[in-house]
């Protein structure tokens, strides 16, 4: 028998592929009441099953009316450099390491300068100050995200 996360996952991919845009926008409580479940669940499903290295992106939106939206992102385009920098990311990555990847995608004109020096302020260590210990980790997910939007 299925677990509940994998029917889960099922049901917003098939969502997902009727979907014109390839982009689902949903409420993750409507969604918890349709399988019974709590909201922590439908989280558990989207941060386990619908990551960047997987081909989506996941917007939530907080909030009495929140939502979140997936988007299914053609990564054949630029397969071979998002790999390349999602292993160089990987789980964790250092602020320096982080700028030498942007800095070399600035000078390869594969991103804007204004872009890259948007990104060095997300992730600078000042800005995840209250992340402590997993400050790297953080820095990855969010590097990772945005690299994704950009290049895709």
């Amino acid at each position: 028998m299925a677990r509940l996360s994998d029917i889960i996952e099922e049901f917003i991919k098939s969502m997902l592929d009727s979907a014109e845009e390839r982009e689902l926008q949903i409420q993750r409580n409507e969604l918890a009441n349709y399988f019974s479940c709590a909201p922590s669940q439908i989280n558990y499903v989207l941060t386990t099953r619908f990551t960047t290295d997987k081909g989506y992106y996941v917007e939530s939106k907080r909030g009495g009316g929140g939502y979140i939206v997936i988007k299914y992102i053609d990564i054949d385009r630029n397969e071979y450099l998002v790999n390349n920098i999602n292993h160089k990311i990987a789980d964790s990555i250092t602020f320096h390491s982080a700028l030498q990847i942007i800095d070399n995608l600035v000078e390869r004109n594969i991103i804007l300068e204004k872009e890259g020096n948007l990104i060095k302020v997300a992730i600078n260590d000042r800005t995840l100050y209250l992340c402590g210990e997993m400050k790297n980790k953080v820095r990855a997910d969010i590097l990772k995200n945005m690299m994704i939007v950009l290049l895709l």
